[in-house]
């Protein structure tokens, strides 16, 4: 079945792109959640159009969500913690606490684009990914050190 996507989904299309998929697929997962619509043998023409423009849209978006990426990949911020005598954390740095950070550099995200690649619980320094789209994961470094 032909599908015109209207978000993004990670594994199966873009934002605005027509892809064919399994019929029980389209009809059972992406049109009922709002991912996609079907394409019919009229509307062709239609979302091919469509799915042109959102290309162009697209790549104007991903000029500046790399410029982005690239700021954020040259990042390293620090964050201060009370700490025990073994050099743990009494909590762990949290998402929220990323998203503070990166608002002071003048970097706007949302608490779901941060991802550890383990809890952040030691002194130290330690890599954090920050998921801007679907292809796009800068890391960028946090520096963790005693209150």
């Amino acid at each position: 079945m032909l599908v015109y996507m209207l978000k993004d989904l990670e594994n199966v299309g873009l934002q605005g792109s027509t892809i064919k998929v399994a019929d029980g697929y389209a009809q059972n997962f992406l049109i009922p959640r709002g991912f996609a619509i079907k394409v019919g043998a009229n509307d062709k023409a239609f979302f091919q159009t469509k799915s042109r423009k959102a290309v162009i849209s697209k790549q104007v978006l991903s000029s500046k969500v790399g410029m982005l990426a690239e700021r954020i990949r040259n990042m390293r911020i620090n964050v201060k913690k009370r700490v025990h005598d073994d050099g743990k954390l009494y909590g762990a740095v949290g998402q929220d606490d990323v998203v503070e950070l990166l608002k002071k550099e003048g970097v706007n995200i949302v608490r779901k684009q941060v991802v550890f690649e383990k809890a952040v619980r030691k002194v130290g320094e330690h890599s954090v990914s920050i998921k801007l789209n679907s292809s796009l994961k800068p890391t960028l470094t946090l520096k963790v050190s005693a209150l």
